[in-house]
C-alpha cells in the first residue's frame, strides 16, 4: 500500500468520524432489516449506480450526500481506493441526502446517469462543491450548467430531472439506507457488513481480505 493510500484512507476515517457526531438523518419510520436476502436486496438495486463493476462478487457499497462535506474529504481516498482495487471489487453509490440541496444534486447524477455520464457527474459535483454547498437557495441552475458543460442533451436531462420517478429512486436508495443503518455520511458496506475502522489500515485489510477470500 503506498503512503499517499494511507494519507487518503486516513481522510475517510475522519470523514466517518465527522459524519457520525455531526449528521444524522433522523429515525424516519423504515423498519430496519430482518434477513440476509432483505439486506441484499437492499444494499444493491437492479438499477444502482456502478462506478466500477468488479470481476469477483466482492461489493463495496458508499451512502453519501453529494452535499455532504465528509463525503467530499472521503472521495479522493475512495477514488484511490477505485483505482487499486476495481478491477476486482464492484463499487456501487446509493443517495442519502441531508442537507438543503442534496436531492437536487442527487437527481442531477441520476439524470447525468441517463446518458451514460454518472460518473463524470460524480466528480463534477464533489470537485465544485465548495461553490454550491451549503447554500439556502436553490442551486439547480448551477446542476444544469454542469449538465451542458459535460454535453448533454438538455432536454433529456429534464426530462429526467423532473421525473417523479427519479425523486422515487432517491428517496427509495435513502429508506434503503436507515433501515440498514445509516444514520449518516459517508456509511460504507463491504460485501454486506457496515463498516467502522478505528484506523486507515482497518479499512484496506477489510478489502484485502475480501477480494482474496
Amino acid at each position: 500500500m503506498t503512503k499517499n493510500l494511507k494519507i487518503s484512507l486516513a481522510l475517510v476515517v475522519g470523514a466517518i468520524v465527522v459524519a457520525f457526531i455531526a449528521a444524522s438523518a433522523g429515525s424516519g419510520d423504515e423498519p430496519e432489516v430482518t434477513s440476509d436476502a432483505d439486506r441484499s436486496d437492499r444494499l444493491v438495486r437492479p438499477d444502482s449506480q456502478l462506478l466500477s463493476e468488479g470481476t469477483s462478487d466482492v461489493e463495496f457499497v458508499e451512502f453519501l450526500d453529494f452535499e455532504c462535506e465528509a463525503c467530499r474529504a472521503a472521495f479522493p481516498a475512495v477514488e484511490q481506493l477505485r483505482e487499486e482495487y476495481g478491477d476486482e471489487v464492484t463499487f456501487v453509490v446509493r443517495n442519502f441526502p441531508l442537507h438543503n440541496n442534496s436531492v437536487a444534486a442527487a437527481k442531477a447524477a441520476e439524470a447525468a446517469a441517463a446518458q451514460d455520464k454518472f460518473e463524470e457527474m460524480y466528480f463534477r459535483l464533489f470537485e465544485t462543491q465548495p461553490e454550491w454547498g451549503e447554500k439556502d437557495s436553490s442551486q439547480e441552475d448551477v446542476f444544469f450548467g454542469f449538465a451542458e458543460d459535460l454535453g448533454l442533451d438538455m432536454e433529456e436531462f429534464r426530462s429526467v430531472y423532473d421525473d417523479p420517478a427519479t425523486t422515487e429512486k432517491v428517496e427509495r436508495d435513502q429508506a434503503d439506507g436507515r433501515a440498514l443503518g445509516v444514520s449518516g455520511t459517508p456509511t460504507f458496506f463491504l460485501d454486506g457488513e457496515k463498516l467502522e475502522p478505528e484506523s486507515f489500515d482497518d479499512l484496506v485489510t477489510a478489502i484485502e481480505q475480501a477480494v482474496n477470500r
